[in-house]
């Protein structure tokens, strides 16, 4: 569906991170992992790549809010998105995409996930708990630092609340006086300490698209099926 939609409120929620709540278009659905795209209606700046971005949701269907979260980088559409003021109106279109979580709640669901390829991760997860699925989850999730991790504390919710969901942060940069969590790059090593059989799962990437093709490899080097390998690419805009 194509709807004119505001800005309900923004706000930074890790380094150079930021979300925004929109207002949820009448009669609008959409499934966990999907995504929309936005149009900034009439920018003062703007360059090659347009005014349009597609971005993951990330609250569940059942948190009944649209919500996308971004890093703010130096293009001309992110400078434009974050200065929107609330009450400001864009062009929106969704909801968009097969990126979803597989019904077979028996067959486990592994997360590998870089930065802010988490958002429609978030949106799974949560819906998977708040519907109380019996998907068995591990989320394996790849950070500089705690600083530049999205919805650190969502996921640790989360877990507390579904026994069936193991939350896994990694950091690559943080010193060992201010994380004591896994350090260093997702490896197979690292993947065969949260994952018993690596055949099982059906495994999901996301993330800068270099790393989701290290991890892609990494997982059939490892032993995973091929088939059970589903991949989202988070480009810098």
């Amino acid at each position: 569906m194509s709807a004119i939609i505001k800005l309900r409120r923004k706000e930074e929620i890790a380094n150079d991170t930021m979300a925004f709540y929109w207002e949820m278009p009448d009669e609008f659905e959409f499934k966990a992992g999907q995504f929309g795209d936005f149009t900034l209606t009439d920018p003062s700046d703007t360059d090659e790549k347009g005014n349009t971005r597609a971005f993951s949701f990330v609250q569940a269907p059942s948190e009944n809010e649209l919500v996308t979260a971004t890093r703010i980088r130096n293009s001309a559409y992110k400078r434009e998105l974050e200065k929107l003021p609330e009450g400001a109106e864009v062009k929106f279109d969704g909801p968009h995409g097969n990126f979803k979580l597989h019904k077979t709640e028996s067959i486990p669901a592994v997360f590998i996930i870089g930065g802010i390829g988490v958002t429609p991760i978030r949106s799974m997860i949560a819906e998977a708990t708040l519907q109380q699925t019996s998907h068995n989850m591990t989320l394996l999730y790849s950070n500089r630092t705690p600083e530049d991790a999205p919805f650190l504390s969502d996921f640790k919710k989360l877990e507390a609340k579904n026994a069936n969901f193991n939350f896994v942060p990694v950091m690559t940069r943080a010193s060992s006086d201010e994380w004591n969590g896994e350090s260093g790059y997702i490896d197979e090593e690292m993947l065969k300490r949260y994952v018993s059989d690596v055949r099982e799962p059906i495994y999901y990437l996301s993330g800068p698209a270099e790393m989701v093709t290290v991890m892609y490899d990494m997982l059939v080097e490892a032993g995973a099926n091929e088939d059970h390998i589903r991949a989202e690419e988070f480009s810098g805009y």
